[in-house]
């Protein structure tokens, strides 16, 4: 039986806790051991966990680790997806490209700027759309920035019908959907209308960064 409390990488084994044959307790100490690590392996050695994110990181962790109580408490419900939100630079998409490292022995999801969907709507027409309504987990990544969809003359706000069809999959089949965004509710309403903003809750947790996050990329 694989081990899930144990992962390798680099030819290094990172224990994340023990495992007891059917359960892992998950020690959070490890888990950011490993997170540096597996950080610098995928986005160079000026990867670091700062300080100032423990918190929300610890949310995010118990999320995908599937802690039921102390996901209760953060009133997260494990079954629906993240929206991770937060300022320009502060490391969400980062986070998300990390953190699905975490429970290899979960289904993972691709990780695709909503831009990219965009351009794809532009030049493919609306089969983009019901392509990104199949049974995949996806997270969207700078949701809100993207520009308006345009093919063969027609306007279309790409992502908000995406995020109908992601809801009506979500209901049908439990598929999640993740996606990071520097804009608000109010401006993510205003954006995509109040009946997606409305789907959009039960789609998604908020989680976000404080508003004053430094920016990382400097």
């Amino acid at each position: 039986m694989t081990n899930p409390s144990k992962i390798q990488e680099g030819g290094v084994e990172y224990s994340l806790g023990k495992f007891d044959g059917k359960n892992v307790s998950y020690d959070f100490t490890k888990i950011l051991v490993y997170l540096n690590a597996k950080g610098e392996l995928l986005f160079g050695k000026h990867f670091r966990i700062y300080e100032d994110d423990k918190e929300i990181l610890w949310k995010l962790t118990n999320y995908f680790i599937k802690d039921y109580d102390n996901c209760a408490k953060f009133n997260i419900d494990p079954d629906k997806g993240l929206l991770l939100s937060g300022p320009v630079g502060c490391g969400k998409t980062s986070l998300m490209r990390l953190l699905k490292h975490l429970v290899p022995h979960l289904r993972p999801y691709t990780v695709i700027p909503c831009r990219n969907i965009v351009f794809g709507f532009n030049h493919l027409g609306y089969r983009t759309i019901e392509d990104y309504g199949n049974v995949q987990s996806f997270c969207f990544d700078d949701l809100g920035v993207e520009p308006m969809g345009r093919h063969y003359g027609k306007d279309c706000n790409v992502m908000g019908e995406i995020l109908i069809s992601r809801h009506e999959l979500f209901l049908k089949t439990q598929t999640k959907t993740h996606a990071t965004t520097n804009l608000n509710a109010k401006e993510l309403e205003d954006l995509y209308g109040i009946r997606v903003r409305s789907r959009m809750r039960q789609l998604f947790n908020l989680i976000a960064f404080d508003m004053n996050t430094k920016d990382k990329r400097g």
